[in-house]
């Protein structure tokens, strides 16, 4: 492992607004060259373990690509997949989520009810990954999206991510800041270290595709310091109609979320998908918050800086896209012995102190998809997946 934050954050304290409109991107070369090298060790990997009648190959999967890859058109015909889930009718039992208004709520209230056995525990990437997955099915079958989850390579965005294509709150971003609205530090780690600076939102997002978008569940486990975020009905799961807010985090993402991170991350972790995925979620008793926590409080506030409702916030899946293919790529170095690794308990850092998880285990994403055991869920282009990214 490789810890070489400390100093970086000194000199990042002072990054907590951007005063810098003109938007340039960081280069992300080290990530990328990981990721190419890895598409080749795939290929390779594929051509020996080939078998005759194999319904997916790399040639034809489908591509996932980095959102500002995507033309202006394909950005829209995904925020409109995604609005459009936001409208269908919810499948789960009123009885079981009273709250649930839509398709998307269904997804909502599937990550509330499996947060605490989905998160630093043995299937947290293969349940992401099939959640994902599934929640890109339904755009796809039940919206008539003709594309693919897109991803966010988090360093591209690192030192300005306000200005950023991402959130710079025009028709071709995933919608902006949150108005202005004073609030107190965001304790995001439960122990409580490395509280996020106040940024310049905090209030209702007012700009781009999502704007006045109504989020219906939730939250459980609020961070964002205003008096009106406090807790939702029944665990989240009651009706408890709001606008989205945020406050991105510049102080963040400079610190947890450059290119170094990343590559530091696949590089210097080994073979061993342990540390491989709890450096990932974060070292909380360190007050690192991994490229994973960094990624939800980039943008933070309510629903996205509660670890139970982040999916209210659309920016999830393109951050969890990420967090899959940072996954992919560290397996594809070394896929002999990578691709079947699993470690941890199930449940979330062994509390309640629990069994190991196994590859036997299944994920169970209720009437969003059928339950999968784990060993089906490992590889891209074996399973229900034949994806890869580019």
């Amino acid at each position: 492992m490789l810890f070489s934050h400390v100093s970086r954050w000194a000199s990042s304290a002072a990054i907590i607004v951007c005063s810098v409109t003109a938007y340039t991107p960081a280069s992300t070369a080290k990530t990328d060259q990981l990721a190419a090298q890895g598409l080749v060790n795939l290929y390779n990997w594929e051509k020996q373990h080939y078998t005759r009648g194999q319904s997916c190959q790399i040639n034809n999967g489908y591509v996932r690509q980095e959102w500002t890859n995507l033309t202006q058109t394909q950005k829209t015909a995904f925020t409109d997949a995604v609005l459009c889930m936001m409208q269908k009718p919810s499948k789960t039992p009123k009885s079981l989520v009273p709250g649930a208004r839509s398709r998307y709520d269904d997804f909502v209230a599937t990550h509330i009810n499996q947060t605490l056995t989905i998160h630093g525990t043995a299937n947290f990437l293969t349940w992401h990954r099939y959640y994902v997955y599934t929640f890109e099915t339904a755009l796809r079958n039940e919206c008539g999206y003709n594309g693919y989850i897109p991803y966010w390579n988090w360093g591209k965005s690192a030192f300005d991510p306000i200005n950023s294509p991402y959130f710079d709150g025009s028709a071709g971003s995933m919608s902006g800041n949150g108005v202005y609205e004073p609030h107190n530090a965001t304790v995001a780690l439960p122990t409580g270290l490395n509280p996020i600076p106040p940024g310049q939102g905090g209030g209702c997002v007012t700009t781009g595709p999502f704007k006045n978008i109504t989020v219906n569940l939730g939250p459980v486990a609020a961070t964002l310091a205003e008096p009106e975020v406090v807790p939702g009905p029944m665990m989240g799961l009651g009706y408890n109609p709001r606008c989205m807010k945020r406050d991105i985090s510049p102080w963040v993402t400079s610190q947890w979320s450059t290119d170094d991170d990343t590559y530091d991350l696949i590089a210097n972790n080994g073979s061993n998908i342990y540390w491989f995925q709890t450096v990932m979620q974060g070292l909380f008793d360190q007050g690192f918050y991994g490229v994973h926590t960094a990624g939800h409080f980039t943008f933070g506030g309510d629903p996205g800086g509660d670890i139970f409702t982040s999916p209210g916030d659309p920016m999830f899946w393109l951050h969890h896209a990420q967090i899959d293919r940072v996954w992919w790529i560290w397996q594809n170095q070394n896929i002999d012995a990578r691709l079947n690794q699993v470690s941890a308990t199930i449940t979330i850092n062994n509390q309640p102190p629990s069994r190991n998880g196994t590859l036997q285990d299944k994920v169970d994403l209720g009437v969003n998809a059928p339950p999968v055991a784990m060993s089906n869920l490992v590889s891209t282009i074996a399973g229900p997946f034949c994806y890869i990214y580019l």
